[in-house]
């Protein structure tokens, strides 16, 4: 009997199974701690997770914030977008 490989899966924080992510994106507009605040708020960050994942985003330009499926992206994705971030899901 011959056995299949399987392909490993991406598995969000959630343990839904869905690999989407939500990423912030770099911009020249809003302060450190600004999008620190925010990520606390909105995503439900703890401030040192906040605090790398802005430095992360400022460094490479980017850096996912948050995974799960889309239904549950898209409005935490409104959210920061009504708040002046940059953010997409991938």
């Amino acid at each position: 009997m011959v056995k299949e490989k399987l392909k490993p899966r991406h598995f969000d924080l959630e343990g839904t199974g869905h690999g989407n992510s939500l990423v912030l994106h770099n911009d020249e507009v809003n302060s450190f701690d600004y999008v620190i605040e925010c990520l606390i708020d909105i995503c439900n960050h703890e401030p040192e997770q906040a605090e790398q994942c802005a430095l992360i985003a400022h460094i490479k330009g980017k850096c996912p914030v948050k995974s799960g499926i889309p239904s549950q992206l898209k409005p935490v994705q409104k959210r920061l977008n009504e708040c002046g971030l940059t953010a997409t899901i991938d």
